[in-house]
């Protein structure tokens, strides 16, 4: 199986809130993320043609940001999958006709505040932070600011993910109308190279053969 196929067995099961694929996290991008008003939950879905070479930088990223993780995964992955996993990142086995659960995943206990905030832009994360009265951060820079939430006691994780979620499920219109420009410009350009690709077509067709010439008579060796 591969990941569309994989995919279009997991959106049935996404209940509640949005989701979002491809989502930038860390130094890697969930494939899919399930948003509710309660909780983050990240999705790594590996096909037959996938490899395993990335899945502890990705549970690294993913630990540092999503309140549960689960890998999406086929039969073939989940001998070498299991030892890399820790007991709380839930699995899912993809069966080709469904995804069959086969440990659900666990609360996850480390997420932290720097990692979290990288998920929304630098303005947001800064009117958040002046919301709480922290007027000192509309100047600061995103390594600086990000510097601050990862020492500061000022700022509660529950109030910063609260608001990460918020803003997540308020960009989705927005996402959802630029992958929507984004289809039509594709199909604009695709439309143009047919076009093109017709014309030279019938440009080809319309030009005359050249005419045929006849071989040189050969003229005959002195004896």
């Amino acid at each position: 199986m591969n990941d569309p196929e994989i995919r279009a067995l997991l959106y049935p099961l996404l209940l509640g809130g949005v989701y979002i694929d491809e989502l930038p996290t860390g130094t890697t991008r969930a494939d899919v993320v399930h948003i509710t008003p309660d909780f983050l939950h990240g999705y790594e879905v590996k096909g037959d043609a996938d490899t395993l070479q990335r899945v502890p930088n990705q549970l690294r990223c993913y630990a540092e940001v999503y309140d549960f993780v689960t890998f999406v995964v086929t039969e073939k992955h989940l001998p070498k999958l299991l030892p890399l996993l820790p007991d709380w990142v839930g699995i899912l086995v993809a069966t080709g006709e469904e995804l069959r659960p086969h440990r659900a995943a666990r609360y996850n206990a480390t997420v932290e505040p720097a990692p979290l905030a990288s998920l929304l832009l630098l303005e947001e994360v800064k009117q958040f932070l002046l919301a709480r009265g922290l007027h000192g951060v509309s100047s600061l820079r995103r390594a600086e600011v990000l510097h601050f939430l990862r020492t500061t006691q000022l700022v509660p994780l529950s109030s910063l993910a609260q608001y990460v979620r918020e803003r997540l499920m308020a960009r989705l219109p927005e996402r959802m109308a630029a992958r929507a420009e984004r289809k039509e410009e594709r199909q604009r350009l695709a439309g143009l190279r047919k076009r093109r690709q017709a014309r030279k077509a019938a440009r080809k067709k319309a030009r005359p053969a050249p005419a045929a010439t006849k071989p040189a008579k050969k003229t005959p060796k002195a004896k």
